[in-house]
């Protein structure tokens, strides 16, 4: 196998890059053994210390075990690796080598987001509960708005995973909405018939407030799991679903 030059910048950024994605794409196979530090290095026309940061940063990523000796074995991702590499290979402008990682987030995001509600409605902080009513009343004041409506959204997500108490929903909220929301590159306008749900929205809110745990699981599933399309034709300040 060979690799192109690395550029003079973030070197050790364009190992790890190339190397990331001839794994996930399955160029390396689990088990197989990556060349050694001085040969990647003489591929990549760059120092060793590059290579092996780059190997450091895909041992992070559970792509590769480095075992005694030097030897660098690939893992298999399916099996070991986190969010933290679907946040990698999101951020890195590639073609993903699995098509289907933004509809996957969303799905996650949803089943996340239901659970959450439901906690949320069910043994919620009194603040934070309070905190998801004020933030649902103001939210419908953006519209027409679907950048400024994203970023409320957003912030009425967090208040109700923080006030479900779990940390590991918290964890994988912050991961699916790091940088960009759901880790894909999904634009605001594909999401209108969720982010204009204002309507929604409040009744999300509303459910929570009083405590009732299956409404605020029904009415989370309705804006989760909205249609991804382009953008309808609104008209300024009206509510998409009323």
């Amino acid at each position: 196998m060979t690799f192109d030059p690395a550029p003079r910048v973030s070197v050790s950024d364009h190992v790890f890059g190339r190397l990331r994605d001839a794994i996930v794409s399955g160029r390396y196979a689990p088990d197989e053994t990556l060349p050694g530090e001085r040969e990647l290095a003489g591929a990549f026309a760059v120092n060793r210390h590059a290579v092996r940061e780059a190997l450091r940063r895909l041992q992070q990523l559970g792509l590769v075990r480095v075992s005694q000796g030097g030897a660098t074995r690939v893992l298999d991702w399916r099996v070991h690796a986190g969010l933290d590499l679907a946040l990698s290979l999101a951020r890195s402008g590639d073609v993903l080598p699995v098509e289907t990682l933004v509809r996957d987030m969303l799905e996650m995001r949803a089943c996340v987001g239901i659970d959450a509600a439901r906690l949320c409605a069910e043994r919620g902080d009194a603040a934070v509960v309070a905190a998801v009513v004020r933030a649902a009343e103001e939210y419908g004041d953006l519209a027409p708005d679907l950048d400024l409506m994203n970023e409320a959204n957003i912030a009425i997500w967090r208040l109700v995973v923080r006030g479900s108490g779990n940390t590991a929903y918290q964890l994988a909220f912050n991961s699916l909405v790091a940088g960009t929301f759901a880790v894909g590159d999904v634009p605001p306008d594909a999401r209108a018939a969720e982010l204009l749900d204002v309507a929604g929205h409040r009744r999300l809110a509303t459910s929570i407030a009083s405590g009732q745990g299956a409404a605020a699981a029904r009415h989370a599933r309705e804006l989760l799991t909205a249609p991804v399309t382009p953008t309808p034709t609104t008209t300024p300040g009206r509510e998409a679903r009323a």
